[in-house]
């Protein structure tokens, strides 16, 4: 069940993420592993500043969410640059 709940909410993040930042990810499957890399980015970067977005669903949410933001700043920046 935690892989389940753990793909649900890299879904729900990226698709979040995607309606936040211009020019976010399109489809339902890029949007999954972008909030699923999301959470792991948002993790490790939530770490690094030894802050705390509380626990259960609503608070790996948050940090799922933010994480993907970042992820699509990146992406954005390099795709800006290419062109």
């Amino acid at each position: 069940m935690g892989l389940l709940w753990s793909l649900l909410i890299g879904l729900a993040a990226g698709l979040i993420a995607s309606w936040i930042m211009p020019g976010g990810a399109n489809g339902c499957i890029w949007n999954t592993v972008l909030g699923l890399l999301g959470g792991v980015v948002g993790g490790w970067v939530f770490s690094l500043l030894d802050v705390s977005a509380g626990t259960g669903v609503w608070g790996q949410l948050v940090v799922a969410v933010i994480g993907a933001i970042i992820l699509i700043a990146i992406y954005n920046a390099i795709a800006k640059r290419k062109k």
